[in-house]
C-alpha cells in the first residue's frame, strides 16, 4: 500500500513539473500602461483577468494593435511580484 502511494505521488509530481514549463496561450486586449518615458505594452487576459507585460512588442509590431483583442503564444520570462509589477512575457507567435 505504501509503495503505491509513493509511486502515485512521484507520478503526480512529474506531471505537474511537465505542465509548468512557462508556455502560455493568452487572449485579450493590448493596452499601454505607465507614464512616459516608463510606459510599456500589456495584454490583459480575458480568462484570468491578469495583465502581462510584453517584453518584445516591437518584434511583432504589437504597439500598432492597441485596444484590439489578440491571441498570443508566449513564454513566461518573469513572475509577477506585486501590484504595479506584472509578470513579463516574451511573445513567440501571434495567432
Amino acid at each position: 500500500m505504501k509503495k503505491y502511494f509513493i509511486l502515485g505521488f512521484l507520478t503526480l509530481g512529474v506531471l505537474m513539473g511537465c505542465t509548468q514549463n512557462g508556455d502560455l496561450e493568452l487572449e485579450g486586449g493590448l493596452y499601454m500602461k505607465g507614464s512616459s518615458p516608463h510606459s510599456y505594452l500589456v495584454i490583459e487576459d480575458q480568462k484570468s483577468h491578469k495583465s502581462y507585460k510584453i517584453q518584445n512588442a516591437k518584434v511583432f509590431n504589437l504597439t500598432q494593435r492597441q485596444k484590439e483583442v489578440v491571441k498570443l503564444k508566449a513564454k513566461l520570462v518573469k513572475k509577477a511580484i506585486g501590484p504595479g509589477f506584472p509578470a513579463v512575457i516574451e511573445v513567440v507567435e501571434v495567432k
